[in-house]
């Protein structure tokens, strides 16, 4: 039989599951499977030959229980509204897990942000801020960069919505350049919240960082952070890392200074001196100790599963597993941290953005980081510890935490 690889379907099914281990009711049930609110926008843009160009573009706030609805703006080619969905779910329970008082959303524009030029994407920002503007809000629904967007793309966006409404509202974005509001701490926040997730996992493990091996799949913001944390923290040996035009390996480590020049310098990872081609699959299947999927969703399937080698599956990028996978991950031995577990610490640093925005006070980049580390141990031990209890994968018990959080503040509400 085919796997289903359509990520709303599959943000579902896990659900579903977690609701029949918690015993949910059947109308809490209903009304958690879908988005309280979806918008679908068409964005006209200006662009630089003179013609007009029309946009597809998105918005889902899935919860706001428990706050504000919380998520990133993505700009892919690829975009679709299920994917949107599904993240948007996603970050539903992320929070949820996190236990910051916010709920889940998320955005997306159907365009490839790498062919066009800063004009084309400052209009198209703020043409997606004009047509959003009216159903966000520090205390409705706070966006934030994603795969494709970046803090000067947020920066337009925060720009446009303070025109509309006509005074500073630096808390209706995150990530957002420092001298404009945002957090230290936040470029790297999601990237070091997986290395917390990756210290606490090896320690019950009873696994040694220094010197184990590592590969990551994808090099953007989160891949690259990755390397460099992973590197200078805890002396990870990672031995390859692909982006979206392939991938390159090293038996005796990767420099990520070098494959970050190597990045500034021709726009791709591969062409490193001393490294050696290899393709993406084949990444994914290297004997590794620790595999961070940092690209996007349902890069593990039921197809590949039983070729990973890895001991650690560290989930920064959202979604990366397929049900099917998880079963042959269990039965394998293989330790997944979930994505919205894993990857959490964006989310975080983004609460801790609203809180300085709110009362005009910034904390230090060692105060963040103490706080992150503090908060990301926090969520790790109560998903693992729901995993002992009901004898569950990570996965299922990051959903159980996180949905019966959700549940309870929905029932609190008295909406179901």
């Amino acid at each position: 039989m085919t796997e289903n690889l359509n990520p709303f379907a599959i943000a579902q099914a896990q659900l579903d599951m977690a609701a029949g281990i918690l015993q949910l009711d059947p109308d809490m049930h209903a009304f958690l499977r879908q988005p309280m609110r979806e918008f679908h926008f068409s964005i006209p843009v200006r662009m630089d030959d003179g013609h007009v160009q029309t946009f597809r573009a998105f918005r889902v706030q899935y919860n706001d229980a428990r706050g504000p609805a919380k998520g990133g703006i993505r700009f892919h080619p690829d975009e679709t509204i299920d994917t949107v969905r599904a993240l948007a779910a996603w970050m539903t329970w992320k929070t949820a897990v996190s236990d910051v008082p916010l709920g889940g959303g998320k955005g997306g524009v159907v365009c490839n942000p790498r062919n066009m030029s800063a004009g084309e994407l400052e209009r198209l920002s703020r043409g997606y801020m004009r047509a959003v503007a009216r159903f966000i809000g520090p205390e409705r629904d706070v966006p934030a960069p994603d795969v494709g967007t970046t803090p000067q793309i947020m920066a337009w966006m925060l720009d446009e919505y303070e025109v509309i409404n006509g005074h500073h509202e630096p808390g209706v974005i995150t990530g957002k350049p420092l001298m404009l509001g945002g957090s230290a701490g936040r470029t790297p926040a999601t990237a070091m919240g997986g290395m917390v997730t990756i210290r606490e996992a090896a320690k019950l493990l009873g696994m040694t960082l220094n010197g184990a091996t590592a590969a990551i799949q994808g090099y953007g913001n989160v891949g690259s952070y990755a390397h460099r944390l992973a590197h200078d923290l805890f002396g990870l040996k990672v031995v390859a890392v692909s982006d979206e035009f392939g991938a390159i390996y090293n038996a005796n480590g990767l420099d990520p200074a070098a494959v970050g020049n190597q990045m500034r310098r021709t726009g791709k990872v591969s062409g490193l001196p001393d490294s050696e081609e290899i393709g993406n699959a084949q990444l994914l299947e290297l004997p590794v100790d620790i595999l961070i999927p940092a690209a996007i969703e349902n890069q593990l399937t039921g197809a590949n599963a039983d070729r990973i080698q890895a001991k650690i599956v560290a989930e920064l990028a959202n979604g990366p597993t397929t049900p099917e996978a998880d079963q042959i991950f269990r039965q394998k031995g293989i330790y997944t941290i979930p994505d919205f577990l894993c990857n959490a610490g964006g989310v975080s640093v983004s609460y801790f953005e609203m809180v300085q925005n709110t009362y005009g006070y910034y904390w230090t980049d060692e105060v963040v980081q103490e706080r992150l580390d503090q908060k990301m141990t926090t969520a790790f031990h109560a998903v693992h510890n729901m995993a002992e209890a009901q004898g569950v994968e990570t996965r299922m018990a990051a959903y159980l935490v996180a949905v019966n959080r959700v549940a309870e503040a929905v029932r609190a509400r008295g909406w179901v």
